[in-house]
């Protein structure tokens, strides 16, 4: 009898871990985050703070009237080591490749694509193994200097 009822607890035990997820080592959990991009030039947040290799699915939403070709917005997070001016400077004429530049794609962590009011564009990425900040900006031209940015925060 002892033995049925040990063999019982220890099925119930691994059955709730299952059901719980103890088992689970947190590496295919995914961040959901919503991020949305307006007429005024910002970003509804600002400061995203992130530990190092999480998973992150980031949908990134705009709210405009205005067309795409006009009031465009995408969110491109620049590697921390990049010179972010450089970036945007050299990205806003990279229509073709969604505003980002060529040359500089091994300074971006990840991007979204460029969309226009009502649209949504979905990315998923992992976030960087080094601690520190990562801006990202939305790389239309001239948004990054009226202030469309925010920081990745990885601690």
């Amino acid at each position: 009898m002892k033995t049925i009822f040990k063999t019982l607890l220890i099925t119930l035990f691994a059955t709730l871990i299952s059901i719980n997820g103890f088992a689970n080592t947190g590496t295919d959990e995914v961040r959901e985050l919503t991020i949305k991009g307006t007429d005024n030039l910002k970003f509804s947040e600002t400061l995203i703070e992130a530990s190092p290799g999480e998973t992150i699915r980031l949908t990134f939403e705009v709210v405009s009237n205005m067309p795409k070709t006009a009031m465009g917005h995408n969110i491109a997070i620049v590697d921390k080591d990049a010179d972010v001016q450089n970036f945007v400077m050299q990205s806003m004429s990279a229509e073709d490749n969604e505003y980002i530049a060529p040359a500089l794609e091994d300074q971006v962590v990840a991007f979204t694509k460029m969309i226009g009011g009502g649209e949504t564009s979905v990315i998923e990425f992992t976030v960087p193994d080094e601690p520190g900040d990562y801006v990202y900006v939305c790389t239309f031209p001239g948004h990054y200097f009226a202030g469309m940015k925010g920081i990745l925060r990885v601690k």
